[in-house]
């Protein structure tokens, strides 16, 4: 009888051990294999080397003995519907080859083609070489060189997320082993060698626990908005009330040149969804709008880039103060605005092509309207760590109701395992100790933006000084109606309609509006507004859809100035259509010289 050698396989789902014979040929040996992980027959393939050389076939004239294959060997299979690189492919490219398909946002295209270097100029002193020369005292710096950031003004201490790519992806391997990775804190499933949880769990299917480590980058370095007034007004809110408030960012992700390869979300509007708010807590209410919105805000060349909320207590009305409650003694974010914010950012993930599920992290910031050291109103700016997002996502991450700077990890169940979480401190004799978190400082979770305003303000949509009604605000009788927009059409007299119109709560408003939506037809005025172009803002004035808007807001006794140059069509039809009247029940415009609507049948008065 041959004597029998054990051989190692090794494939994506662990090493297995396969009995055959030195005098065994390559075939049937395949078929063991096969038959030993579940694969058909031409369902894979099997390597002498890692890096996919030395493949064995299914060679009847070939032994094992004859390919060099001796008694604890390791092989190496590879299924094929995974294909790797070839040797030469994977010296390249191999990285981009393990992320899917994705198209990345135009910012992340536009600095992934950038240098990012950090240019110096010739030290005078240092310096001992001719113009053309470089030296360690000027040669670039890369962009995630911790001493340069450290030494900004004020320092950086969160590198930019692209940044962090190239220090990845630098060095001698280019980066051929990069895989930014989402942590999962699920079981996997599928794995069929025992009952499922809580009755069975292995190695293979249990999560790994998580050691959290302050993050080192930050897929966003700067929040600006784009003037004082978007910010003003959010906060006339809380000024008239007293309660806390809620909005969502929407802007633009833009270069911020501050920081190397860093990205700045721009701020040029906020929405306020539906919602109810206390003086102490905000509670936020189904929006059968929220689609539309975020519609519209993308024909205007916005979208939705984080969320904003007040935590304002006046503490002296006589000198416009408020109290200072967030700060190194207290917290920063509590948990259960850290767990909102990881919620919101996982939403709104970051499509990255170094990720094999085409998305990492998340560039969506929180933006908290609180109070500073000198007792006014300061905006700040935070995101939540991936870390953070993991926690969030598969529900792993609890707040304490007495505590709001300390959050809590779950402990597992019968209905959920949950993997056991980590921090790292410093005990009162400065050695490093591991500790469980439960509870868990937020701050291990937090990364802090900052917030500023520009010297001088852009303006993507006009300001004027009788500004339409904010969405949402029928606490403080400000709503949005007919006779409200009459009212603004006859305070603003300006020559130019594009002034007029560019307001982002009046274009939600005829857009959303119960009497009349604009939505099919508004296309052309939203291209007018975002490409700034007078000329289209006047050919959609010239439409019916303008006319008729126009006509409703004359029957609510607001007279609109040159409602003759307004219409769509000539003087004769205006004079008809002006003597037209709306029912004050259904709104339906009837003819002149009728007594009852056509429409309902209701009398005019």
């Amino acid at each position: 009888m041959a004597e029998s050698i054990i051989i190692r396989v090794q494939s994506p789902d662990g090493v297995k051990r396969i009995t055959a014979t030195k005098r065994e040929t390559a075939a049937a040996f395949l078929k063991k294999v096969a038959k030993e992980f579940g694969f058909q027959n031409n369902g894979f393939s099997v390597y002498v080397n890692r890096n996919k050389t030395g493949e064995i076939t299914a060679s009847s004239n070939k032994s094992l003995n004859l390919l060099k294959i001796k008694h604890g060997d390791l092989l190496f299979l590879f299924p094929s519907n995974l294909p790797g690189p070839s040797s030469e492919m994977e010296t390249s490219t191999s990285m981009n080859l393990k992320a899917p398909n994705v198209v990345e946002d135009e910012i992340d295209q536009y600095l992934s083609r950038q240098d990012g270097k950090i240019y110096r100029s010739r030290d005078p002193q240092l310096c001992r070489h001719g113009p053309l020369g470089k030296c360690v005292h000027c040669v670039p710096l890369e962009p995630f060189d911790e001493d340069y950031l450290n030494h900004l003004e004020p320092p950086v201490k969160h590198m930019s997320f692209h940044a962090y790519i190239r220090k990845l992806t630098g060095g001698a391997d280019k980066g051929k082993f990069v895989a930014l990775e989402n942590i999962s804190c699920k079981i996997k499933s599928g794995c069929e060698g025992h009952l499922p949880w809580p009755n069975g769990i292995c190695t293979k299917c249990q999560p790994s626990a998580i050691t959290l480590n302050r993050q080192k980058y930050r897929h966003v370095d700067n929040i600006m908005f784009e003037n004082h007034t978007v910010a003003d007004r959010f906060l006339d809110f809380w000024r008239k009330t007293g309660n806390q408030h809620f909005g969502y960012l929407y802007g633009r992700y833009t270069e911020h040149k501050d920081i190397p390869l860093g990205i700045r979300a721009e701020v040029a509007a906020i929405y306020e969804p539906p919602q109810i708010g206390t003086q102490n807590s905000l509670e936020l209410l189904e929006d059968p709008k929220a689609e539309v919105v975020d519609e519209i805000a993308a024909k205007l060349g916005l979208r939705k880039v984080g969320w904003i909320f007040t935590d304002l207590v006046s503490e002296d009305t006589r000198k416009g103060t408020v109290r200072y409650s967030r700060n190194k003694d207290t917290y920063f974010l509590s948990a259960e605005e850290c767990i909102t914010a990881g919620d919101f950012q996982n939403k709104h993930p970051n499509m990255c092509r170094l990720s094999p599920d085409g998305h990492f992290g998340s560039k969506f910031v929180t933006a908290v309207a609180t109070g500073g050291p000198d007792n006014q109103v300061h905006f700040e700016g935070y995101q939540v760590s991936n870390q953070c997002m993991a926690l969030v996502r598969d529900e792993c991450l609890l707040p304490c109701k007495d505590a709001p700077e300390l959050g809590y990890a779950k402990e597992s169940s019968s209905e959920q395992y949950a993997p056991d979480v980590f921090y790292k401190d410093i005990d009162k004799f400065g050695n490093e100790i591991t500790q469980l978190a439960r509870p868990l400082p937020v701050e291990y979770l937090i990364i802090d933006i900052t917030t500023t305003f520009p010297k001088d303000p852009v303006y993507t949509f006009s300001i004027s000084q009788n500004p339409f009604p904010i969405e949402n605000r029928d606490v403080l009788g400000e709503t949005q109606d007919f006779h409200s927009l009459a009212t603004y059409l006859s305070q603003n007299t300006s020559a130019m309609f594009l002034d007029i119109i560019s307001d982002f709560h009046l274009l939600l408003f005829l857009v959303t509006n119960e009497v009349m939506p604009l939505q099919d037809s508004i296309s052309l005025l939203l291209e007018a507004v975002r490409t700034r172009n007078e000329e289209l803002a006047q050919t959609w004035k010239k439409s019916e859809q303008w006319a008729t808007i126009e006509q409703l807001c004359s029957t609510v006794g607001v007279q609109l100035p040159g409602l003759q140059e307004y219409g769509a069509v000539g003087g004769s039809s205006h004079a008809t259509t002006a003597a037209m009247w709306a029912c004050e029940h259904c709104t339906f415009m009837n003819q002149p010289g009728t007594g009852h609507c056509e429409m309902c049948s209701l009398p005019r008065t």
